[in-house]
Formats: C-alpha cells, structure tokens, sequence
C-alpha cells in the first residue's frame, strides 16, 4: 500500500481557511492581538474546548502564534502563510487582469 504524503504549507492553511469559526477567529486577531483564551471564547458561539481546537488547527498552519506571559498564553495572528498564499494564487491572476486593462486603454487612446 502506497504511503500518503504529509500535507504541505498551503495545505494547512487551506484547510484552516476552509472554517468560518477560524477565520472569525482570524478576523478577531487581526484587529487585536494579544489575545487570551477567555477573551477569543467571548463572543464565539461555540464552546471553550471547540475554541482550543480550532486554535491548535491555526498554530499547526502557522496563523497563530501563542507567547507565554505569566500565567498567561497571548495568541498573535501571523499573515506571513495568507500573504504567501495570495502571491501565489492571488497575484498571478492580477497581473492578467491589469495587462488587460493595461492593453484596453491604450487601444482607447489611440
């Protein structure tokens, strides 16, 4: 039986894209930092221990990065993986669509 190859980068963070919990997640640490346990689970419709794994899926893809202060365990969003992502999936389709424009306006102008 063939071996499975274990999931790349991109892989992880796809799949921690693909829960809107996550990215609500994601969202709540993009505009604030910092953030402990209590504070992420405030607001969230879903239970502590769900929070916690949704929060181990975003560390494992790389999102998340959690620092010890005390007692304490402050979780960080790192945009490094999504700005990864967009410049390999993103951009590429953006170029097309600027030498398009590009191209159209300089047939407009003639």
């Amino acid at each position: 039986m063939e071996k499975l190859a274990a999931p790349s980068a991109a892989d992880l963070v796809f799949k921690a894209l693909a829960d809107a919990g996550r990215r609500r997640l994601l969202d709540r640490l993009r505009l604030k930092g910092g953030l402990t346990l209590n504070a992420l689970c405030a607001g969230m419709d879903m239970s502590r221990q769900a929070v916690t794994k949704h929060l181990d899926q975003l560390e494992e893809a790389g999102l998340v990065e959690t620092r010890r202060a005390g007692r304490e365990r402050l979780h960080y969003l790192n945009p490094v993986p999504i700005h990864d992502l967009a410049r390999r999936w993103i951009r590429p389709f953006e170029e097309t669509r600027l030498d398009a424009l590009r191209e159209l306006k300089a047939h407009l102008e003639r």
